[in-house]
């Protein structure tokens, strides 16, 4: 992402606007996912997470170091994970999937809005040489395609993602599914992302919501 950044054309203030754009996209879609996760955790009667301080809209207390400056050097990272107890849950299977959905739910309920918000704003943000207004434009395009790309990878059913999670409430606990992901799933996701293989299934679906959204808006 940063080399991307420094080979553009943009000016000093122009790149400056870009950045604080991106990394304030990123801040909104980390911390309203983990957020969510803490939330509804506590609603299905874990109360973890918000004694650990994760039930809270403070950046400070989602934000990993690491994962932003991945974000902010090759256009990918992540977030302290949210703990949770599911042994709290009032009801076990049922807290596992929505704790699971919830987070991967905000972040495509976030790419709907923006996608609206892009449709109808966008040109007329980009017209002239006001910063102000380019800050707003870039905002909007990157809060839809920020969101839209982390619900989608959340979706994936490897250990640790969300989609793991709900896929495995559906299993035994000694699945050899379960089993095989929860050994080696770290190792099967950084092979996936460093491959190819993420880049077909990220724009397959990206392409395919995106074509969707901005239809949608098109009819109106």
């Amino acid at each position: 992402m940063l080399y991307f950044l420094l080979s553009t054309n943009l000016s000093g203030l122009e790149l400056f606007v870009f950045i604080v754009a991106y990394l304030l996209s990123i801040l909104i879609a980390l911390v309203l996912h983990e957020y969510s996760h803490a939330a509804i955790a506590y609603r299905c009667g874990d109360n973890t997470a918000k004694i650990m301080g994760r039930m809270t809209f403070n950046p400070m207390a989602h934000i990993d170091v690491f994962g932003m400056l991945s974000f902010l050097f090759i256009g990918f990272g992540w977030a302290k994970p949210v703990p949770v107890n599911p042994l709290q849950f009032r009801n076990f299977k049922r807290g596992q999937r929505l704790v699971s959905l919830s987070g991967i739910s905000v972040n495509f309920l976030l790419a709907f809005i923006f996608s609206a918000l892009t449709y109808y704003l966008s040109p007329l943000l980009f017209v002239g040489g006001n910063e102000g207004l380019h800050f707003i434009g870039y905002f909007l395009q990157f809060g839809f395609y920020i969101n839209i790309s982390y619900a989608i990878f959340n979706l994936l059913p490897i250990y640790p993602l969300d989609g793991f999670n709900f896929v495995k409430s559906f299993l035994k606990p000694n699945n050899k599914f379960v089993t095989f992901m929860e050994r080696y799933g770290s190792l099967i996701l950084i092979i996936f992302i460093i491959t190819s293989a993420f880049d077909y299934f990220y724009q397959y679906f990206l392409y395919g919501i995106e074509y969707l959204f901005f239809g949608l808006w098109g009819l109106f």
